[in-house]
């Protein structure tokens, strides 16, 4: 774990405090999610919901987690055996990893990724083959020849990540079909962390992996109410597929957590079943909102890129004169006030994201505003 022992996140958080710096460079909104939910965590509080919840879950969550599948996507799942409540995503990745993954085995997964995927990876044993998203116009777009030389026999997994952090990248129904395509040859099971499943833009829905051809029996797929419901240091996640797919990731839970957010489970479950408007409301403003903070780094100097989903935009800082997005990031909190990360802390080969930085745009719009006229300084 020698290379795992800090992270950028709290590198650059440590700069933003120190220099009293407005901080885009963590994913976490700072407004709360829905009041009915809120108040629904306070009920269970109250109500004596504060001792360990069953392992699996409190069944009220597992059925809305249910429910939820097959109201959007029309998936089957029974709640008992196919839905696992994780400590958030997170832990949800770490589990599918632990208890399916042997020492020596691949796998394969989407360059740049979310950092605790290469950490997780090590802990299990495993062998990262990382494949790159590559730049397409204002864009980027999956590798797919380097998709397949990445598979092979001894690829265990894929884990796949649509919408994408950071790049906001939404997977094409192509893309979707090549990752199942060479799932299935090579016998390989998918995990699909799809924790923006809700937080789509300009008119794009999500295509569950699972739903393929041949895919429902070899798919975990992982969400959370972090994103979902704004809610991110609540830690609820989720896993669900088959039945001994789930089983082998919560045979690994259980002696990582065990169980955990005992009293928020209910106010989740509650707003699966009652909140989704509220969802698809604040999907619409952090559209706005990401189109608000892309005009204010264009008109800095950046060089934009497209965001089509999640929390990020990520931006060129080379007009500005700035080839390294580390040294960019390190300068910028006591410069102007602005924290951001750079794109390369997530990524093998560093050479093609030395440049790149990523900015979050789920901030109240004050903060925003703050951010831009900040930004515009560097004019």
């Amino acid at each position: 774990m020698r290379p795992f022992t800090s992270t950028v996140f709290a590198e650059m958080s440590a700069l933003a405090v120190k220099h009293d710096a407005i901080n885009l460079g963590q994913g976490f909104p700072d407004s709360d999610g829905p009041a009915s939910m809120l108040a629904a965590a306070v009920d269970a509080i109250e109500s004596g919901g504060n001792q360990y919840p069953p392992g699996i879950g409190v069944p009220s969550l597992r059925h809305a987690i249910a429910a939820h599948e097959r109201d959007h996507y029309g998936i089957d799942r029974d709640p008992d055996s196919q839905v696992l409540v994780t400590v958030g995503a997170t832990e949800a990745i770490a589990g599918a990893l632990l208890g399916l993954v042997e020492p020596g085995r691949e796998v394969v997964m989407i360059e740049p990724y979310y950092d605790s995927y290469a950490a997780c990876v090590a802990l299990a044993g495993g062998v990262r083959r990382t494949v790159p998203l590559v730049r397409d116009g204002d864009g980027f777009v999956l590798d797919r020849s380097a998709l397949a030389a990445a598979f092979g026999p001894n690829t265990a997994a894929v884990l796949v990540n649509s919408p994408h952090n950071p790049t906001g990248t939404v997977l094409t129904d192509d893309d979707l079909a090549q990752i199942a395509r060479l799932t299935i040859e090579y016998d390989a099971v998918a995990i699909t962390d799809e924790v923006y499943e809700h937080l789509l833009f300009d008119g794009r829905g999500q295509h569950p992996l699972a739903l393929l051809p041949g895919m429902a029996e070899r798919t975990l797929r992982i969400s959370s109410a972090a994103k979902t419901f704004a809610c991110t240091g609540w830690k609820v996640g989720w896993i669900t597929g088959p039945a001994d797919l789930v089983a082998a990731a919560r045979a690994a839970k259980q002696f990582l957590t065990y169980v955990g957010s005992g009293p928020f489970q209910p106010a989740v479950a509650h707003a699966l079943r009652t909140e989704m408007d509220w969802v698809r409301a604040n999907a619409a403003d952090l559209a706005r909102k990401r189109t608000v903070l892309s005009n204010a780094l264009r008109t800095a100097g950046f060089d934009v890129h497209r965001s089509e989903a999640g929390y990020f935009v990520c931006a060129d800082p080379r007009p500005l004169g700035y080839s390294d997005g580390f040294e960019f990031c390190r300068e910028m909190p006591a410069r102007i006030g602005v924290a951001a990360v750079p794109v390369s802390a997530f990524v093998d080969d560093d050479q093609p994201w030395r440049h790149l930085v990523r900015f979050a745009f789920c901030k109240r719009d004050e903060v925003i505003a703050e951010a831009a006229e900040r930004l515009g300084s560097l004019r």
